[in-house]
């Protein structure tokens, strides 16, 4: 399928959420803590324990505990709070967040300038580094918790991993059966969480108060000029407290801004760095408690129960990530970087509730590689943060284009803000690029392999339509030719095509080998516009062409569901009659015959063509009945 033009892109706005019915701030917001702060706000069970037992480990004396939590505040004030709740989610497309939803958006602004190609090259690596991103989070998030039995019962410390792999196997597992009963009981579980965190921080804050210092950014700096190499290393730590900070921009349409900002603001930002002060006034009192500040924080008989809280609130923090996966899977199949995939609706009101197998059970290989061959947090944590820095660097070039050529902030305003942001994110990422050896190889492999594939497929797609427009007849001609020679029979013909002109394929076969046409015949094109939603209104287009043949075309946003049928209805008020009873559906299906003609590499073109066999056949991805369909193969050299 062909996608649009670019629509206008939106300005920046405050009240973006598309939401169908009114809710309450109070309402949304506690949503979006059950939803938007899982993967961050579990980010304490692991942050300050690689600074000071990872694989560069710092002395945890009061030098180095006051620069790290320096550092540590200041980044989430400026990577957090500045950069991704200030600024990016006003950069938003009609509502939406994401990667993808950016690229949408900065793609309308860049078209047609050299910048083009260097936005789409981006915002797609960005959304392939998210793949490596939600394979990493569930492994790390899960297994930092049942790490906890290491201080609760140190007796279970051989079931650390069985107990993670069962954890990761069931949440995997309900994934079919939706996850609208399980998320009604995710906010109140992340609330106590959250409480829990800023409660057990204070009373570890009580016993060191002077770790307040550390708000004072002179110790960050001190702690640079200090230790040079040492506190350059600790960033690669230091960015685990940072990692799901792009969950605010890309679940924004979820719950809106104000929501999202505020609860962020108001309730989880602050527990969250009550409780880095806490693990480190702690580790000012008890350096021994390095091995793991967040457990040691809590009572010997409160280990357990926390040890159990922390396991909840990692599955909901995976969760999340797996739903985002999913998201943006189907947003890349609507944008047409990906091959259709069978995708399961598990919510008869909430559209964006869905479920695609094939995504679901790769995850979970993925994950339970990473558990069973890493064996602890420590070791994932090393391949952390290399997807998250380079998302984040992408996200701040990207928020670049829309600074200067969408809000045309003056000269100097734009290169304050963009370069401060992309010196912080560059450093993170250099740091983090020297755990390639150790671990980070596995997300750049990911993201690199699915970079390919998303490009691969979208260059394809179009090698394919050119090489079918080359063959196609011009509707123009061919009416010309039918002339009043062919038997017309009762009923209804729709063939679908991926282009707006010409005659499709699968027409010429049917005439040729059965030598009928039908009383009506109409070519249909399915258009994915770059924006969310499209209207109803907006949704049909009718071209009568003559002697009863018609030319219609569909419209979708990347977030609508691709019911044919459906938006179909909406074509007879435009004059088309339409009986599903003796209406039947024509696909062609191409066979892909790598070739030595330009285009792509040959290795590409077998790639591409594997992709073709293996996608969801058009029948159940725009739900044709499955009755009324006939399919008419013929090959095509890409």
């Amino acid at each position: 399928m062909g996608m649009s033009e670019t629509q206008s892109p939106t300005a920046p706005s405050e009240s973006t959420a598309p939401h169908s019915r009114p809710q309450s701030i109070a309402a949304l917001m506690l949503g979006a803590i059950g939803v938007v702060y899982g993967d961050i706000g579990t980010s304490p069970l692991y942050a300050l324990k690689e600074c000071f037992s990872g694989t560069h480990p710092l002395p945890p004396d009061a030098e180095h505990v006051f620069g790290v939590l320096s550092l540590v505040f200041w980044s989430v004030t400026i990577v957090v709070s500045f950069k991704y709740t200030m600024l990016m989610m006003r950069a938003d497309n009609r509502g939406q967040g994401g990667s993808l939803a950016l690229l949408a958006l900065v793609d309308g602004i860049t078209r047609n300038t050299w910048l083009a190609p260097v936005v789409t090259v981006l915002g797609i690596f960005a959304a392939a580094l998210f793949y490596g991103d939600s394979m990493i989070t569930p492994a790390i998030s899960v297994l930092s918790a049942v790490e906890g039995l290491e201080v609760a019962l140190p007796g279970l410390t051989q079931f650390i991993i069985p107990i993670t792999v069962a954890i990761l196997v069931f949440l995997f597992a309900i994934q079919a059966s939706g996850t609208a009963r399980v998320a009604r009981v995710f906010a109140p579980i992340m609330v106590v969480w959250f409480l829990v965190l800023a409660v057990t921080g204070v009373l570890n804050i009580m016993q060191a108060p002077q770790v307040l210092a550390a708000l004072n950014p002179i110790y960050a700096v001190r702690f640079f000029i200090n230790d040079g190499l040492y506190a350059f290393l600790a960033l690669g730590s230091v960015v685990l407290a940072l990692t799901g900070a792009e969950a605010l921009y890309a679940d924004m349409s979820h719950f809106g801004c104000k929501p999202v900002r505020r609860s962020w603001f108001m309730f989880v930002a602050p527990a969250l760095i009550i409780n880095y002060f806490g693990q480190g006034a702690l580790l000012l009192n008890n350096p021994a408690a390095a091995k793991n500040p967040f457990f040691e924080m809590v009572p010997q008989w409160a280990a357990l129960p926390m040890v159990v809280l922390a396991a909840c609130a990692t599955v909901i923090a995976s969760q999340a990530v797996i739903s985002g996966a999913f998201s943006m899977t189907r947003q890349a199949m609507q944008l047409g970087f990906l091959p259709r995939m069978s995708t399961i609706h598990t919510s008869e009101t909430e559209e964006g509730q869905i479920y695609i197998p094939f995504v679901n059970w790769t995850l979970l290989v993925s994950v339970l590689v990473l558990v069973l061959g890493f064996q602890s947090s420590s070791q994932l944590a090393a391949a952390y943060g290399v997807a998250v820095t380079g998302t984040m660097t992408i996200d701040t070039l990207l928020l670049s284009i829309v600074i200067f050529m969408l809000w045309r902030w003056s000269l100097w305003q734009g290169l304050l803000v963009v370069g401060g942001l992309l010196a912080v994110d560059l450093a993170f990422f250099a740091a983090n690029i020297t755990k390639v050896m150790h671990g980070g190889w596995f997300p750049l492999a990911i993201g690199i392999t699915a970079f390919i594939l998303l490009v691969t497929w979208k260059k394809g797609r179009a090698l394919l339509a050119a090489r079918l427009r080359e063959e196609s007849l011009p509707v123009e001609t061919f009416l010309k030719s039918v002339g009043t020679s062919v038997t017309r029979v009762p009923g209804t013909a729709i063939f679908m095509t991926g282009g707006s002109d010409g005659v499709p394929h699968a027409l010429l076969h049917n005439l040729k080998h059965n030598k009928v046409l039908h009383e009506r015949v109409v070519f249909l094109t399915v258009v994915i516009d770059d924006i969310p939603h499209v209207d109803v209104a907006n949704r049909v287009s009718v071209q009568h062409l003559g002697r009863r043949f018609y030319r219609v075309i569909l419209h979708f946003g990347y977030l609508d569901d691709t019911d044919v049928p459906v938006a179909l209805k909406l074509a007879q008020s435009m004059g088309l009659e339409l009986n599903d009873m003796d209406t039947s559906y024509f696909l062609g299906r191409e066979t892909l015959i790598p070739s030595v003609r330009p285009g792509m590499a040959l290795w590409r073109e077998s790639l591409f063509a594997w992709m073709s066999r293996s996608a969801t056949s058009a029948m159940d991805f725009f739900k044709l009945p499955v009755n009324r369909v006939v399919e008419l193969g013929t090959q095509v050299e890409i």
